[in-house]
């Protein structure tokens, strides 16, 4: 069998995902006649039919569904090989650094600037879903990260950890409270994927009566707190994050029994690289938090101001490797 033309396959993956050849041959920018000669060709190449094709509808045959499985990684990792190999061309000359909502990288991406004057460091904003695609991918050096996470092909330093607390819309009957436990929420409906809360999905109210809606995709924590605002539900976050989208509408009450969350810097596991080593020796001293002394005071018992993040809710940051991390 003859090697798989890399560019049959995207044009393959393009026809597999949209199921129409000529929205596909749109989104290529090509002619559809070309297109399906290329996918006939490629079918020809594996000896097996991708597709079943009428008057009314596209389908992948089971052998489509297969080849579309493999072909989206492969893809992705031979993007990745190139933009890896265009870095490494381009010499030490550049680094960049991800890092998830509510982590503050300032101090770190300055004192390795400081370091290495001649190296132009950029940041790069993740999210839940692809705080470590971007290292396997190539886009960034480094990435903060906050656990759980793939950490298969990663080095993983642990950082610090930080208390999770939960936002309420402020007219929230609890919203008064400065510490709350997760029973008190079992009866919450929470914006999130239950498993990054095992606390509160083994005794919610909505998880054994089966009751619980599908949970929106959400792409920003910006548009998680839209949604508590307007009363939808409750997420939990970690600490750095609270601190730093405090808004009116939310109110933060700190959850005393529920487990911290961990921040660490990670790198690919196969980089030997002077920079990395360095900026991972900046980031122990350099944490990725805000300043826990900031302007903000609780308000009196029972008048929590809707935004704010009260006294008792903003401590509790942890160094990993301090005594009580964990």
């Amino acid at each position: 069998m003859a090697d798989v033309d890399l560019r049959k396959l995207r044009y393959f993956v393009a026809v597999a995902e949209q199921l129409h050849f000529g929205r596909a041959a749109e989104a290529l920018h090509i002619a559809q006649p070309v297109l399906s000669r290329q996918i006939r060709a490629l079918e020809d190449e594996l000896k097996t039919q991708l597709f079943v094709r009428d008057k009314r509808a596209t389908e992948l045959t089971p052998a489509g569904r297969q080849l579309l499985a493999d072909a989206v990684p492969l893809l992705a990792s031979a993007d990745a090989l190139r933009r890896r190999v265009a870095r490494a061309a381009c010499g030490p000359g550049s680094f960049t650094v991800a890092f998830m909502p509510g982590l503050i990288v300032t101090g770190a991406v300055c004192a390795l600037t400081a370091r290495h004057p001649q190296v132009a460091v950029s940041v790069l904003r993740t999210n839940w879903h692809d705080q470590t695609d971007v290292l396997h991918d190539g886009q960034a050096d480094v990435s903060y990260v906050r656990l759980p996470v793939d950490q298969a092909g990663l080095h993983v330093q642990p950082l610090l950890t930080e208390p999770r607390v939960a936002a309420l819309p402020a007219g929230h009957r609890l919203a008064g409270k400065d510490t709350v436990t997760i029973a008190d929420l079992a009866d919450e409906h929470l914006l999130q994927d239950p498993a990054a809360v095992p606390e509160w999905r083994d005794i919610a109210t909505e998880m054994r009566s089966r009751s619980r809606p599908p949970a929106p995709a959400f792409r920003t924590v910006e548009e998680k707190l839209e949604h508590v605002a307007a009363g939808h539900g409750i997420v939990l976050l970690p600490l750095s994050t609270a601190v730093f989208y405090t808004r009116p509408g939310i109110a933060y009450i700190h959850v005393s029994d529920i487990a911290p969350n961990q921040v660490c810097l990670a790198w690919d596991a196969s980089r030997c690289s002077p920079l990395i080593q360095d900026f991972a020796a900046i980031a122990a001293d350099h944490l990725p938090v805000p300043s826990q002394d900031g302007p903000d005071r609780a308000a009196p018992p029972g008048q929590q101001t809707p935004g704010q993040v009260p006294a008792q809710v903003r401590g509790g940051v942890e160094q990993a490797g301090s005594p009580s991390a964990s």
